[in-house]
């Protein structure tokens, strides 16, 4: 009866884990392109003063006093994704893509 009990249970786990684990590796090979772009007008973005275009930062803001021209969102530590690509993941921004020629007002140079 212990070895029924052991199948039993040995079963019940690979149900459960099989969905699962495919799951799992559905979200861990979703790409960048499958995250939505980062609106201007997300609270988030709006708290960092966020834009798509460095070009368009607002620099009478005091939060921009720092912006300095050439800063933007594809030279900035905290960008992640390929060089060159035009959106791109952000770690201020999880689950959002940013523009490379974007800015916000945590922009740190990068190392």
């Amino acid at each position: 009866m212990s070895q029924e009990f052991t199948r039993r249970r040995f079963l019940a786990t690979v149900a459960v884990a099989v969905p699962a684990g495919a799951v799992l590796m559905n979200a861990a090979t979703a790409t960048a392109a499958d995250l939505p772009k980062l609106d201007p007008n997300d609270p988030s973005a709006k708290a960092l003063l966020y834009v798509p275009d460095a070009k368009n930062v607002d620099t009478k803001n005091p939060m921009a006093a720092r912006y300095a021209a050439g800063q933007t969102c594809a030279n900035c530590q905290v960008i992640q994704g390929k060089d060159g690509e035009a959106y791109r993941p952000c770690a201020i921004f999880p689950g959002k893509l940013v523009a490379a020629a974007g800015w916000c007002s945590a922009w740190a140079k990068k190392a």
